[in-house]
């Protein structure tokens, strides 16, 4: 075993392989600085004998970094295309392959579990007005089975046979299916069996054929051990100062929950591939599995909780909102909006994952330590992202509907009075506020500003609406239009104030 501080030294000497740079300016490179200072520290905080993280963004991989070493023995350093078992990431690859399955019309989401797997019939219910478990709580982790973890990642190599007895013999239950939330790796062990059972080909198989070979993952898969033995990373454990190597699971029974190894290169390909699905948008819909149906990933199950958000700019921020969706984490976060994440801890190895949608940018990252989640790490480096300016909100472009409201708002403004645009409001509009008051209003507002250039381009938050703010004489005004569901869709609100210095 080599000495502590020799490793050390490889564990904080970088490969550096940045691929494809958005652009070709200093402030990316300096961006991309302060992430590799962000996963040196942890590399070096965590005892991590070698990990890769990268960046995705606009359908690709845009920065790359290895950093220490794929095992003790050889010192091979860690690439792009090092091979990381990544656990329970791995639970969106089963997810959307069950969503898939249900688009086939092979399975249903709110069917019982057990008409998929015949050995959940004989199950105890823990209270006498339990429901059954459907297929949907196994996906959102609501099928009442209790949180197992530790336990859940020793059945990896769990022979069929061997999970067969066990499903029959029944298991004790945490809750009543469908009152609250608690992670099972059980529940998505099953799920990998239904896939089995629906489709007629081991999960593995098809999870592969579905997702990952259409993808062109052509070096992830489930059977760790197969791949070559010098690209794999060697998973270790840190305990009493020293590292351990851990043996290899092999494949099995719950692969379906945390069995999948990748590399950088090929995850990154699953990234941008479900950052895509965002925005829902007219145009070609390749596959292999429709947009909408990604989308699906994110949605929860009505359990939602606050929790800080994760890495050293939590403590200081707002709480998000979060609930498990299918295979991913969704929350809202208010300073990087929709997010998408997991986490995976397995003996030997540790990772993460974070998307964010409204950008369409992604960051991940893979070690080969037991445990070792990266949540920190990979929140910290997009929040250097977010506040390097480097996320770009996805603009969207004004309809012809909403163009013509806008104009009309700068008309009812340089006139002072809204029956100019009569034909354009909705019914509720002058009653909600009639026309003299709204020539009182407009009057005070343009004592105070004067006269306003309202050709300045309007932010639509969606096709129904926008915001805009007009340079005016002495001040600025903001405002924002909002269209009614009506064919053609007319004026239901809009506002107008001075804008704060």
């Amino acid at each position: 075993m080599p000495s502590l501080k020799r490793v050390t030294l490889l564990c904080i000497t970088a490969l550096a392989m940045p691929l494809h740079a958005i652009a070709d300016d200093k402030s990316d490179a300096a961006l991309f600085d302060k992430v590799d200072a962000i996963f040196a520290d942890y590399a070096l905080d965590q005892h991590i004998p070698g990990l890769v993280y990268g960046i995705v963004a606009d359908g690709r991989l845009v920065y790359v970094r290895g950093m220490g070493v794929q095992d003790l023995e050889s010192h091979r350093p860690v690439t792009p295309d090092s091979l990381f078992r990544i656990a329970s990431m791995s639970k969106a690859f089963t997810a959307l392959t069950v969503l898939k399955l249900r688009d086939d019309g092979k399975l249903r989401l709110d069917a019982l579990a057990e008409s998929y797997v015949p050995e959940l019939k004989n199950w105890k219910s823990p209270t006498e007005d339990a429901p059954r478990i459907r297929v949907r709580d196994l996906l959102n982790h609501t099928a009442g089975l209790v949180t197992d973890d530790p336990w859940g990642d020793r059945q990896t190599p769990l022979p069929e046979a061997d999970f067969t007895q066990l499903l029959r013999t029944g298991v004790p239950f945490s809750h009543a299916p469908g009152v609250t939330m608690e992670y099972s790796n059980l529940g998505y062990a099953i799920l990998g069996r239904i896939i089995g059972n629906v489709s007629g080909r081991p999960y593995a198989d098809t999870i592969s054929s579905m997702l990952m070979q259409p993808l062109g993952m052509s070096s992830t898969g489930y059977m760790a051990d197969a791949a070559p033995r010098e690209r794999r990373a060697q998973g270790y454990h840190w305990a009493d100062n020293k590292w351990t190597q851990v043996q290899t699971m092999a494949h099995g029974a719950f692969g379906a929950m945390g069995g999948v190894q990748t590399s950088a290169v090929d995850y990154a390909k699953w990234m941008a591939y479900l950052l895509a699905a965002w925005p829902a948008r007219d145009g070609a819909d390749a596959g292999p599995v429709k947009r909408a149906t990604v989308r699906e990933l994110a949605h929860g199950s009505n359990f939602p909780a606050l929790r800080q958000r994760f890495g050293h700019t939590g403590a200081d921020s707002c709480r998000q909102a979060s609930t498990y969706g299918m295979g991913l984490i969704a929350a809202t976060d208010c300073e990087l909006g929709l997010t998408l994440s997991h986490g995976g801890g397995y003996p030997g190895y540790g990772s993460h994952v974070l998307l964010l949608p409204d950008y369409g940018v992604g960051v991940f990252a893979f070690t080969n330590r037991s445990y070792s989640g990266s949540s920190a790490a990979v929140w910290d480096a997009a929040m250097v992202l977010s506040r390097g300016g480097y996320l770009k909100a996805r603009s969207l472009t004004a309809g012809p509907e909403l163009a013509a409201a806008y104009t009309a708002a700068g008309s009812i403004y340089q006139k002072g009075d809204v029956s100019v645009a009569s034909g354009q409001l909705a019914m509720n509009f002058l009653l909600d506020r009639d026309a003299a008051g709204w020539r009182r209003d407009l009057e005070q507002l343009k004592a105070a500003v004067g006269d306003c250039d309202t050709s300045a381009p309007l932010n639509p938050s969606g096709p129904l609406a926008g915001g805009f703010t007009w340079r005016c004489a002495r001040g600025r005004v903001s405002g924002s239009v909002l269209l009614a569901p009506t064919t053609p869709p007319t004026i239901q609100t809009l506002t107008l104030q001075p804008k704060p210095p």
